[in-house]
């Protein structure tokens, strides 16, 4: 399925007002859920929509770039599908080259502290497969996630509670569309809130 170009990042506005969603797939353009989510989106005046497939060439990011994108934002959001307990490996490699020593953490390290981590992703599996009961993962979506709290304590930001839309492989175009809105509604929210 083939989907529009989303709008590329730009940093205006006031940093407490601005919500920079960082879009990890990678291959976006074949995406059914991570592209309808991004989309649901694009359009809110406070929002910017960055798509790291776009921003990564021959292995690495322009760190100056991405670096002024967190700056110029007050929220960040990560979206993202859940590939083997873990994110996507574009979304990993932005975050070992973005977030360094002395911008993110560290005695000097202070760009993000402060500002609010949204988790956004999907799982192929069902939401059951997420219990601590089930024999297959024996981890809950909260635990697997840990090392991205880990991240966002470290750098000094506040996690939210994370959206997640299980069972992606089989989402009805219906729920998936709940879903968007219910995206949509959180990010709104949020700029209310400010």
């Amino acid at each position: 399925m083939n989907h529009p170009s989303l709008p590329s990042a730009t940093s205006a506005g006031p940093p407490s007002s601005r919500t920079l969603v960082v879009v990890a797939h990678p291959d976006l353009a074949s995406s059914r859920i991570t592209a309808r989510l991004a989309e649901a989106v694009s359009d809110l005046a406070h929002v910017t929509v960055h798509e790291l497939g776009t921003a990564y060439r021959e292995g690495r990011f322009d760190i100056a770039r991405e670096q002024q994108l967190l700056r110029d934002h007050d929220q960040i959001v990560w979206q993202f599908p859940w590939y083997w307990y873990s994110v996507p490996a574009v979304l990993k490699a932005w975050i070992d080259q973005v977030l360094t020593h002395g911008f993110a953490y560290g005695s000097s390290g202070s760009a993000l502290r402060g500002k609010t981590l949204q988790l956004v992703t999907s799982t192929g599996g069902p939401e059951e497969s997420y219990a601590a009961v089930d024999p297959t993962s024996r981890f809950t979506m909260l635990q697997l996630l840990a090392p991205l709290d880990a991240t966002a304590r470290l750098i000094g930001m506040r996690l939210a509670e994370p959206l997640v839309l299980h069972g992606a492989r089989t989402v009805s175009d219906e729920n998936l569309a709940l879903h968007a809105k219910r995206y949509r509604e959180l990010l709104s929210s949020t700029q209310r809130a400010d």
